[in-house]
């Protein structure tokens, strides 16, 4: 099942035409045709998903390096977060405790 199409997706327009074209001409093939074109439609979906994350995730590096300083001044210590969180009594007892219902 693809998502709902009420928002625009300029990658993936003319696959959408074409099933909207294709619920349109029968109506039965709505229901348990068109099958080709919906996974055309997919295929489009899931590509421009990717492309999209690509494009979101890009500075996700420069991002953590800037909240890794921020997070250093504030607690004028020269360590990292994770460092600080395996430093952590209470964090590590209730990590084990996770693990242990996993």
């Amino acid at each position: 099942m693809h998502p709902p199409l009420d928002r625009p997706h300029p990658d993936c327009q003319s696959e959408i035409n074409d099933l909207h074209l294709c619920h349109a001409t029968t109506s039965k093939l709505k229901f348990w045709g068109c099958n080709e074109v919906k996974y055309a439609l997919d295929r489009c979906l899931r590509e421009e998903k990717l492309r999209l994350l690509e494009v979101l995730n890009r500075d996700a590096g420069e991002k953590r390096a800037a909240e890794e300083d921020v997070y250093r001044m504030a607690l004028g210590k020269d360590i990292s977060f994770e460092d600080y969180l395996n430093t952590d009594k209470d964090f590590n007892k209730a990590m084990a405790e996770k693990k242990k219902e996993i």
